[in-house]
């Protein structure tokens, strides 16, 4: 079943949400000291992610592509207004930017990164799902600790999760008719450093530094395969 191992991982980002409810009413100073921990380890997962680039330069033409087009589009409102909505829909509080936030940053910790890809391709051309329950364990208790920060909001970020990476396990049956494994390869490695500095720039509004708005940067995900190929091909 090529999507066995991304249920898996939902179920993982769910339970793990669903415990760190029940800590969600610690006193504030705690969950900022926690929050500024959180942010410096994303710093760091970001980091060792944005350093398997091999071509710098297909990194930043990826970002430059993405931002333009985010910015075009606005993607970063749309996130947000879906967020807001969904914060209307489950809360009569005024905790809505705490649900976007959850939702927004959850989503792009959990999607963004080699262990979706790779995990989901292994899923759907080998059935192997090693990777994606090892994720899914991992997902689980970040899914905790961003909860008892960031609310309930996390737990929505399940639904992006389920859909790219069971989008990829399906595609990932015939992707071996599509793409040359040398290309996929590469293109994994460049993938990952561009999400790497994504989850920087998540790490630095955790700790308030600056507000990068990450959602508008989110087409570089796909920007970068073609980016990737006319590298190649130069």
């Amino acid at each position: 079943m090529a999507l066995f191992g991304t249920i898996v991982n939902g179920i993982c980002i769910i339970v793990g949400s669903l415990i760190g409810l029940l800590f969600t009413k610690i006193p504030e100073r705690y969950k900022e000291t926690v929050m500024h921990g959180i942010g410096l380890a994303v710093i760091l997962i970001g980091l060792q992610m944005a350093l398997e680039t091999e071509a710098i330069i297909v990194v930043l033409l990826s970002l430059l592509s993405g931002a333009i087009i985010g910015e075009f589009i606005r993607l970063e409102e749309g996130l947000n207004r879906l967020g807001d909505w969904v914060g209307r829909r489950f809360t009569t509080t005024n905790d809505n930017i705490s649900v976007t936030q959850g939702f927004i940053t959850a989503s792009l910790v959990f999607v963004i990164g080699a262990l979706s890809v790779i995990g989901a391709l292994d899923g759907g051309l080998r059935g192997d799902h090693e990777v994606l329950i090892t994720k899914g364990v991992i997902d689980g208790f970040v899914a905790l600790v961003l909860t008892t920060t960031l609310g309930f909001g996390v737990i929505f970020s399940v639904i992006p999760v389920v859909v790219y990476q069971g989008a990829i396990a399906l595609l990932a049956i015939q992707i071996n008719n599509w793409i040359p494994e040398t290309f996929l390869n590469g293109l994994i490695g460049e993938l990952t450093a561009v999400g790497g500095l994504m989850i920087m720039a998540i790490g630095l509004n955790l700790l308030n530094i600056i507000q990068i708005r990450v959602g508008n940067l989110l087409p570089a995900i796909l920007t970068v395969g073609l980016v990737y190929y006319v590298y190649l091909l130069v």
